[in-house]
């Protein structure tokens, strides 16, 4: 099959499009035939290596987080799907490999495809999707009520977290350009402050959580409007004993977390507010909760562009540029 792979870590480093094997399935595996994948900052990111001491990746492999296909088989152990479903998800990680024309994936990481959604729509979803959900019901457990700032509400994450927020019944916040307001407004944000011309630090006060993912000087000026109590979740880092525990990382590893964050926990300690980092995780049961909300018509998915299959490089290219609204998706049929 046709795959594109990254030979060797580097910034900016280009996929290989190659024949690679077809992949094998185990009893709990489900091989989907790839109708469309999306790209993250996170491939962006393990390309450039950045990943390297957490992802033990050994190049060449195949990247990509997200798909959208229709099941070819399935192994002996699998009870949810069977093949012709059509299908989307995140595989987990030491499994990620969706931009190929097939993929192998835990059944447990899969949902069945919103039927009112296309394969380039359901592809945008599974990553940001379980982010927002993992951030703002499985960790926050945010409230009707209670006041969130979502950093950068205009791209991938963004998009998806200020319409979970607004059904859960938050007042929402975010920052964005001023080009990119009535899109964040559109999705149900409250107040939007352009970080081009406006100060959040100074426009916003009293909140029970922000969710960061932004640079570290922004994190740390994010403590400023949290109230006593309140939370803040960080997806970009840095990452956190608790995080490298949960992973279960060497000695080494665990140390290393602790002195990165340590300057990030003490400052969110002296404001008497909570700092964790999420780096999220595969999980099918969530998706279906967040694909129920999109059947109901309180989530859409947002794109801002479509590639071909053979504009890989191109697509990866324009997520590095940051204008990016929403996912940028590329199909292969």
């Amino acid at each position: 099959m046709k795959a594109y792979v990254l030979d060797r870590y580097g910034k900016g480093q280009p996929l290989r499009l190659t024949d690679v094997p077809d992949p094998l399935i185990g009893s709990r595996d489900v091989l989907v035939a790839v109708g469309a994948t999306a790209l993250n900052q996170l491939d962006s990111k393990i390309r450039d290596g950045e990943f390297k001491a957490l992802l033990r990746y050994k190049p060449p492999f195949v990247l990509g987080h997200d798909v959208a296909g229709r099941v070819i088989a399935v192994g002996q152990g699998v009870r949810r799907f069977r093949p012709g479903d059509a299908v989307h998800g995140r595989p987990r990680d030491g499994r990620i490999g969706t931009f190929a024309e097939r993929i192998a994936i835990d059944e447990a990481d899969l949902a069945h495809k919103p039927a009112g959604l296309d394969m380039a729509e359901a592809a945008s979803l599974p990553l940001v999707a379980l982010t927002a959900w993992q951030a703002l019901v499985e960790v926050a457990a945010l409230r009707a009520g209670q006041k969130v700032l979502i950093h950068a509400g205009s791209g991938g994450v963004g998009t998806i977290a200020i319409q979970l927020a607004t059904h859960l019944g938050a007042t929402v916040a975010t920052t964005t350009s001023g080009a990119n307001a009535d899109l964040v407004r559109s999705l149900g944000a409250d107040i939007v402050i352009d970080y081009r011309t406006q100060d959040f630090a100074e426009q916003l006060s009293g909140y029970d959580l922000v969710l960061a993912s932004l640079d570290a000087k922004t994190l740390e000026r994010s403590l400023t409007v949290l109230k006593p109590g309140g939370r803040l979740i960080s997806i970009s880092g840095p990452p956190d004993p608790a995080f490298a525990k949960a992973q279960r990382l060497n000695p080494i590893l665990r140390l290393a977390m602790r002195v990165l964050s340590a300057g990030i926990r003490r400052k969110a300690k002296r404001a008497g507010v909570a700092y964790s980092f999420l780096f999220m995780r595969a999980d099918g049961d969530q998706l279906a909760e967040v694909d129920a909300l999109i059947e109901q018509g309180a989530i859409r998915p947002v794109i801002d562009r479509t590639f071909r299959f053979g504009q890989l490089n191109d697509a990866l290219a324009y997520v590095d540029s940051g204008r990016a609204k929403g996912k940028v998706v590329v199909k292969l049929t």
